[in-house]
């Protein structure tokens, strides 16, 4: 049945599993345009974009089609999710790493800092603030303290070195250790910390 265009994603989702196949057509021609140029932003290359792009949505139908989607109307952020996964093992794959944009010494906090963001980039920055997470608790427990009241409540080294019973020069230590084992851990682990 014709429908108008202010259908929302959840309904045409539903539609598609009900096995409407032009419901998925919908959603596609919907939003190719976003997800098609978030993906040339990451890997400036048309046809590689045009291979992720496809990839993409032959992830969606698979996880539509096997009853896994959960994501109540968040049709958007979900698809966006995939084709970020799908670049960043693209990326993997090819031991080329997206570059970040920044000077001089690479801060991954910057990324977590930015405030202006639009939907792909807040996906992404959900994204790494997890892996963050991940990587700032397998650092030594005093090295993890310095680093979460310095970052997430920024305290001044002093008001941490007066907290922590150290001197100054211990805390700025214990706070130098810590971003040089997260950047071993990175290493280590090839995971891409880019906005």
């Amino acid at each position: 049945m014709k429908r108008n265009n202010t259908t929302s994603d959840a309904v045409l989702v539903k539609e598609y599993i009900n096995g409407d196949e032009m419901a998925l057509s919908r959603l596609i021609e919907r939003h190719q345009v976003r997800i098609y140029n978030f993906i040339f932003s990451k890997v400036f290359d048309r046809d590689l974009t045009e291979d992720i792009f496809q990839d993409t949505f032959i992830k969606v139908i698979r996880t539509l089609k096997r009853g896994k989607y959960n994501e109540e109307g968040k049709f958007l952020p979900w698809v966006m999710r995939i084709a970020h996964n799908l670049v960043i093992d693209h990326f993997r794959k090819n031991k080329r790493m997206p570059k970040f944009e920044g000077t001089g010494d690479f801060d991954i906090f910057d990324v977590l800092k930015d405030s202006s963001l639009d939907v792909e980039n807040a996906l992404i920055k959900d994204q790494i603030e997890k892996d963050v997470t991940d990587l700032i608790a397998e650092l030594p427990e005093d090295q993890k303290e310095v680093l979460l009241m310095r970052i997430y409540k920024d305290m001044s080294f002093k008001e941490i070195a007066l907290k922590t019973d150290v001197s100054i020069n211990t805390a700025l230590g214990r706070m130098r250790y810590a971003l040089i084992n997260l950047r071993k851990v990175i290493e280590a682990h090839n995971i891409i910390l880019t906005n």
